[in-house]
């Protein structure tokens, strides 16, 4: 899934919004965002617009962890 988020400045404080997108529909997200961006260059306060992803389908748990016990790494010089 894809989240597209921004902040739209009102009086004095800003407030944080986001749009959920699937992910066959990233064209559909880049389109969002660039409408965004559009609304901003015309003036509209609206700030932060970033997207972000997360995939269920990872192979390793999210975050950082120590390596096993087992697990040799060794930096080679040329």
């Amino acid at each position: 899934m894809f989240r597209v988020y921004w902040t739209e400045q009102q009086e004095l404080k800003g407030q944080s919004y986001f749009k959920d997108f699937e992910f066959d529909a990233i064209a559909a997200a880049l389109q969002f965002i660039e409408s965004l961006r559009a609304r901003q260059r015309a003036g509209q306060a609206i700030r932060h617009i970033t997207m972000s992803s997360e995939n269920p389908d990872s192979v390793g748990k999210a975050g950082v962890a120590d390596p096993p016990s087992n697990y040799q790494w060794k930096k080679r010089r040329i």
